[in-house]
């Protein structure tokens, strides 16, 4: 475990995709947190990253670890270059020309569900594990998102709760995905 975005738990440094990755994923975990904690009043403390097998970053709930799986849901292949650097090659850009043929309405029920089909099949060295979404969208406001959520069919797996991160900020109320 390590609170160093640019470091391995042995101490090796990381190239800068698995930077950017983790930087994403720490920014995203603190925003949480931070709207975790404000909106349910339950400290959640110190965050630490985790390697492959475990999910992505580490931290105390009410005195007992939990560990977080970070993922990030896009609607425009730009946003997605821009936060994460990919190349055009990327099969990320498949999906997210996919979400053009589809109805507004219908765009961020499709990128929900198959964001949370691509993580349902994972396993995850941990005891506790919340699945974290943050939406990095400008195009989907909180109303669209929480009237798609609605429309997802859910199983937990892995996850003991999914969580919804509405906003990039991390300014707006958490939406409850599963249970």
């Amino acid at each position: 475990m390590t609170s160093d975005i640019h470091r391995r738990q042995d101490g090796q440094a990381l190239n800068r995709s698995e930077v950017e990755k983790r930087k994403l994923e720490h920014d995203a975990a603190k925003l949480f947190m931070r709207r975790y904690e404000l909106q349910f009043g339950q400290p959640m403390r110190h965050i630490w990253h985790n390697d492959p097998a475990k999910p992505d970053v580490s931290c105390f709930l009410q005195g007992q670890q939990l560990d977080l799986e970070i993922a990030h849901l896009y609607a425009h292949q730009d946003e997605a270059k821009w936060v994460s650097g990919r190349r055009a090659d990327d099969p990320l850009w498949r999906y997210l020309h996919e979400l053009i043929t589809l109805s507004e309405q219908q765009q961020p029920v499709h990128a929900l569900q198959r964001l949370l089909s691509s993580k349902a099949g994972k396993h995850y060295d941990s005891d506790r594990v919340w699945l974290v979404i943050r939406n990095a969208s400008p195009v989907w406001q909180r109303s669209q998102l929480l009237q798609a959520t609605q429309q997802l069919s859910v199983h937990g797996g892995e996850f003991e709760q999914i969580w919804l991160l509405p906003d990039l900020l991390g300014q707006e109320d958490l939406i409850a995905i599963w249970p």
